[in-house]
């Protein structure tokens, strides 16, 4: 299967972790600290703040494309780039959702009935992929003047819907 360049970009990080209490990862601070302030819209300075804009946006700056205003803030995701279909995803379609005191986003990987597989940053406080319930959805996005490649990915449910993207 072919996948993007941003999305192996973002499977090269699978298993990056928070550091454990007040410390922070060098690995997802230095993220930020490359994205600056500008594309951010904050000064991310502890990995406590939600990172996934974060991790989102460093996979897609990497492979020179542009990022959204306020990168960090996951719902700053919902009209970036253009908009895809539930019916035309393809892995590495940036997937935005709702959750309670804010939102999440991560990259499509597949689906199965009920959820998308989604390869994210700040899922259970480290990169990984989890399933996430497809009717708390808000976008699926395809980063601006890239040509889709691929289609739906149907993947069996092997582990519980995540409820933890913060």
């Amino acid at each position: 299967m072919t996948e993007p360049k941003w999305l192996r970009a973002a499977r090269a990080k699978l298993g990056t972790k928070e550091a454990p209490g007040s410390a922070n990862s060098p690995t997802i601070l230095g993220w930020a600290k490359r994205l600056g302030i500008k594309v951010l819209g904050i000064i991310y300075n502890a990995d406590s703040v939600p990172w996934c804009g974060v991790f989102v946006g460093y996979c897609l700056q990497e492979n020179g494309i542009e990022l959204p205003a306020i990168a960090v803030r996951a719902t700053s995701w919902s009209t970036w780039g253009q908009s895809l279909r539930p019916e035309r995803l393809a892995p590495g379609t940036v997937l935005v959702f709702e959750r309670p005191g804010g939102g999440h986003v991560g990259f499509y990987v597949g689906e199965d009935a009920k959820a998308y597989h989604v390869l994210g940053g700040n899922q259970g406080d480290a990169v990984t992929i989890a399933r996430v319930a497809k009717d708390r959805c808000i976008a699926r996005r395809w980063p601006p003047g890239r040509p889709v490649i691929g289609k739906p990915v149907q993947m069996t449910a092997s582990k519980p819907i995540s409820s933890a993207e913060a």
